[in-house]
């Protein structure tokens, strides 16, 4: 398939690439692929479409308040993803993500699924080790869809312990499980997250902002914004 024999290429020529005269990075990497809407109902379709690349980037910032872990670039990951049309091929298999991952520079991806049963949310994922392409650790939670934002928090706690990875700080961990963000904020993000990805700015501006009108202290929000203005 074109797919993979870009892959395939694209491995050969960053395993010949001359080194670059700089510092490595040795923190591991981790990368988190688009979620999987598994089958969902009670919300608007737009809200659950969304929610696979707003879950994405919210694990993904949970994940990076962490400085002993290394989290790949979204835009990295979604750039190969859509070039490759992944995205649309289904399921993503544990061998392809393997593959992403190493050509990412990433030793772990995360692979990750969701559930909305009318309020009941369940949330999935699958540790996939990039060097042995390997499920290195399978997690479900579930809680109503109220405690999402906790949901995610556990997830990425359950993440980084299942593998060995360095934990979050004490006190960082403690402030990120105090902090309650609303399900409406967190849906309205996503949705902006989804418009931005699109290169509608004017409509991701609209999105991010009520977030932050619906939960003002929703920093990575008003950081968004910013961006955008």
């Amino acid at each position: 398939m074109r797919w993979r024999t870009t892959l395939a290429l694209a491995l050969a020529v960053g395993l010949m690439a001359p080194p670059v005269a700089q510092a490595q990075d040795t923190r591991p990497g981790i990368g988190v692929w688009i979620f999987e809407n598994g089958g969902s109902y009670g919300q608007d379709a737009e809200d659950f479409e969304a929610l696979r690349v707003g879950l994405q980037q919210i694990l993904m910032t949970e994940l990076a308040r962490n400085p002993a872990i290394r989290v790949v670039e979204r835009s990295q990951l979604n750039a190969l993803i859509a070039e490759q049309d992944l995205a649309a091929a289904g399921r993503v298999d544990v061998n392809t993500a393997a593959q992403v991952g190493r050509i990412i520079g990433a030793k772990f991806m995360v692979l990750g699924g969701f559930v909305d049963w009318f309020g009941d949310f369940r949330l999935d994922a699958r540790i996939v080790d990039c060097e042995t392409t390997e499920i290195v650790k399978a997690i479900g939670l579930q809680e109503p869809r109220e405690e999402l934002y906790q949901l995610i928090v556990a997830l990425t706690s359950r993440l980084t312990s299942d593998v060995n990875l360095p934990a979050l700080e004490i006190e960082e961990e403690l402030q990120e499980q105090a902090r309650e963000i609303p399900v409406e904020a967190l849906t309205l993000f996503s949705r902006a997250v989804f418009f931005e990805d699109r290169g509608d700015a004017d409509r991701a501006r609209e999105f991010y902002s009520r977030a932050v009108q619906t939960f003002p202290e929703y920093s990575e929000a008003t950081e968004r914004l910013q961006q955008l203005r």
